[in-house]
């Protein structure tokens, strides 16, 4: 072959004076198993804000349970804070701690005012204007063994919250091993409305013997 029948080279394709076109964006090639990335954040679903609120109000209440216990604590480890005009600020008497009646014994005409703890009594009669003091270890058929006092200014409760507030104090007489020896009552008395007026304001608890003066021994401790 010679050079003539060599077929002319094609000429090469013009850069000038053409219009240029955007290339197309690439685009990733993904493996089978993967998922396109997400860019937007993922807000967190309603479930999920749901356990928020639930623990936020869980953490809220133990802290009220707690202040509330706490508040109880300080309140019975802070006794006396009543009111002053209350019956709270009344004074129970259940043990002796001053002298009963003066000496000598007996003592006649005794009235109920001047009874002290601890003090027995020979023929008793709750409701006499006076009676006789006698030494414990002689025959008596009575022993004032707890006191209840009211405060000055407190109002006439009425019978029946004096009744009660004598049981309480019987309740709470403390009674010595002689107390076993005899048998006993217990017997209330209370202020009436006009001996309140007057400003008795005391309620007595006694042990009787329903036997008479056969008492020969102090039943307190």
């Amino acid at each position: 072959m010679n050079d003539q029948d060599v077929p002319p080279r094609p000429a090469a394709p013009p850069t000038t004076g053409l219009p240029r076109v955007p290339a197309p964006k690439a685009q990733p090639v993904l493996h089978p198993q993967m998922q396109p990335q997400d860019d937007t954040p993922s807000r967190p679903s309603r479930l999920n804000r749901r356990a928020l609120w639930i623990g936020v109000f869980v953490a809220v209440l133990l802290a009220v349970i707690g202040a509330l216990v706490w508040l109880a604590l300080w309140l019975n480890s802070n006794p006396g804070t009543e009111d002053p005009g209350s019956e709270a600020s009344g004074v129970l008497e259940t043990t002796v701690t001053t002298p009963a009646t003066p000496l000598p014994l007996p003592r006649e005409g005794v009235q109920p005012a001047d009874y002290a703890l601890g003090d027995c009594f020979k023929d008793f009669d709750p409701e006499a204007l006076a009676s006789t003091v006698v030494p414990c270890d002689t025959g008596h058929s009575a022993q004032l063994v707890a006191v209840y006092r009211y405060p000055e200014a407190e109002a006439y409760p009425g019978a029946d919250a004096l009744k009660a507030k004598a049981l309480e104090a019987c309740q709470a007489a403390r009674l010595g091993p002689a107390a076993n020896q005899f048998q006993l009552n217990y017997q209330r008395s209370f202020p009436s409305s006009t001996s309140w007026e007057s400003g008795d304001r005391r309620v007595d608890c006694y042990v009787t013997a329903p036997g008479g003066n056969v008492i020969n021994a102090s039943v307190l401790p």
